[in-house]
């Protein structure tokens, strides 16, 4: 756990959330707080939380999303080594993509920078943007 940045996600299944990210994307639970419907997860060196709405702290004051797909508006990019087993365990899954896998190339400075990436959304419709590094390029 080192990330200076780790998103918790407000989820209204914590049970179909923790399969879905476990299960069906290989993220390892490094600890968890079921009375309370709480994950902290790891796949890499990424790092992200899940809440269950409604146990334990809940930020219920206007912040907690009211209605489905959660998290509109952001996509969460995750680095990986490579993205065709993702690929193949949605596949397995049944579970479709938002954005089928492409290679993306994305100016930065004099040069390009690539990607190799698709968009899955997760049980609440948060986005999760997997990718892979396709190195630099010369514009």
């Amino acid at each position: 756990m080192s990330s200076a940045l780790v998103p918790e996600f407000a989820v209204s299944d914590w049970f179909a959330s923790k399969h879905f990210y476990c299960e069906v994307l290989g993220f390892e639970c490094l600890y968890e707080r079921p009375e309370e419907g709480f994950c902290y997860l790891s796949l890499g060196a990424a790092e992200i939380m899940i809440d269950q709405i409604g146990l334990g702290r809940t930020f219920d004051t206007g912040h907690a999303p009211k209605s489905h797909p959660f998290g509109k508006g952001l996509n969460v990019q995750i680095e990986v080594e490579t993205i065709e087993p993702l690929l193949n365990a949605l596949r397995q899954a049944n579970i479709p993509l938002f954005l089928q896998p492409e290679d993306k190339w994305y100016r930065k400075g004099q040069s390009e920078v690539g990607n190799r990436q698709f968009i899955v959304a997760d049980p609440d419709g948060y986005l999760l943007r997997f990718c892979q590094t396709l190195g630099s390029r010369e514009i």
